[in-house]
């Protein structure tokens, strides 16, 4: 497959980047270059080897979730800049039209 100048142009048009005329020939030898590797692959006689799903034959191998509380309220508000003693205090960031 060759790579044309108009194929950069629309590829950069589609993902809504500019090029200099100089990146624009590294991206067209780097994209030959990809395309290449693709096609050498296409030789490869892939009959008989079963799709890969996972890296590993693993399977969940994630732990119980556990309830726990590592962190206390207390301990939380000691980080935040301003509290009531309860909560989080923060700016407001939605007014009401009335206000």
């Amino acid at each position: 497959m060759e790579v044309s100048s108009e194929m950069i142009d629309r590829l950069a048009h589609l993902a809504k980047l500019k090029f200099s005329e100089e990146e624009k020939k590294e991206l067209k030898t780097d994209l030959e270059r990809m395309i290449g590797f693709v096609e050498k692959l296409k030789e490869l006689d892939t009959s008989g080897v079963e799709p890969l799903l996972h890296i590993t034959n693993a399977v969940n191998v994630l732990r119980e979730d556990e309830v726990k509380q590592t962190t206390t309220k207390q301990q939380a508000l000691l980080n935040a800049p301003l509290t009531d003693g309860n909560f989080f205090k923060v700016p407001k960031v939605i007014k009401k039209e009335s206000e």
